[in-house]
């Protein structure tokens, strides 16, 4: 059975940059009946979380909610993102199954992967090889929440879907240099005082990089279709990749301040991850491309939250 727009739907993390992506597609395509929790759930909480889902029944899950963080954060909050992923997913995915919810989507990352995968990265090299070591905590929090809804499945029948995303940007990203990913970093870091601009890693890293909303329509699109789809793992990539310096360039350009920047490989993650978007295209999705009209919403998302922190 499709999602309908009557249905009931609940979207874990719905503040974050997929989550809020997710509650402004659907609302777009007409679904109302988006279930806001009047007051803030403690999703590493077993009790709280199940008696949630319990109460409310929703129709269909969608979880966006993780701790996440750039390359510094991963290294130094390892625990942290270890125990708070697997509590978060864990209890949402248990108590799902155990009320009954049989369609859900949880959102993986293109970061689980091996290092050294072969580009572009296809959904059977997950766990073929040894993962970056400064991402290792966040990752093996994440596979196990890929596997729990791929053995839920198996064992009970269920229709649970992991889509794995290439990294995201748009609005209600986190733009904290301690905690941020590298996009929303640089754009932070070129709107600073700064007359120089350090960046971190390598200039050559590559990264593919989606529009949260296109993210948000592909797990609508998969939603509607979730009771047809007999795979438990489909990437869903931009094709859109640059170094990160040619992203600096771009963003540099797209200001029209022309900062000099230079660049500290103390901390150096993956050389690449592109996905490998077969599977997801098979299906019929294809992925959408306006990167210069995306990130001039971005940037003016960010200069509304700087604004809005200076009140």
């Amino acid at each position: 059975m499709s999602i309908k727009k009557k249905d009931l739907i609940y979207i874990a993390g719905h503040t974050g940059l997929a989550g809020s992506a997710i509650v402004r597609v659907l609302k777009k395509n007409g679904y109302r009946n988006i279930l806001i929790p009047k007051k803030r759930i403690d999703l590493r909480n077993q009790i709280e979380v199940f008696n949630f889902i319990k109460k409310k029944k929703p129709k269909f899950i969608f979880i966006a909610a993780a701790l996440v963080g750039g390359i510094k954060a991963n290294n130094i909050r390892r625990a942290d993102f270890i125990y708070d992923n697997l509590m978060i997913q864990c209890n949402l995915i248990n108590a799902a199954y155990k009320n009954g919810i049989n369609k859900l989507i949880f959102l993986g990352s293109n970061c689980v992967y091996p290092k050294n995968s072969k580009q572009p990265i296809a959904e059977k090299s997950l766990l073929a090889a040894p993962l970056e070591y400064t991402n290792e905590p966040y990752a093996i929090a994440k596979i196990a929440g890929i596997k729990l809804c791929e053995n839920y499945n198996k064992q009970f029948s269920t229709r649970y879907l992991t889509l794995m995303p290439c990294n995201l940007f748009g609005k209600n990203d986190n733009y904290n240099l301690d905690e941020s990913h590298f996009f929303p970093a640089l754009i932070n870091k070129f709107l600073s005082d700064k007359k120089e601009i350090e960046l971190w890693g390598s200039p050559n890293t590559k990264r593919e990089l989606m529009y949260a909303d296109d993210l948000a329509e592909a797990c609508v699109f998969f939603m509607k279709k979730i009771h047809k789809i007999n795979e438990h793992i489909i990437n869903i990539g931009s094709g859109y990749e640059k170094t990160i310096k040619q992203y600096a360039r771009q963003i540099n350009d797209r200001l029209n301040i022309k900062k000099p920047f230079f660049f500290n490989n103390m901390l150096i993650g993956t050389a690449r991850k592109k996905l490998d978007i077969r599977k997801a295209r098979s299906y019929g999705w294809k992925p959408k491309n306006n990167f210069n009209s995306n990130l001039d919403k971005t940037i003016q998302d960010f200069l509304v939250q700087k604004q809005n922190t200076k009140k």
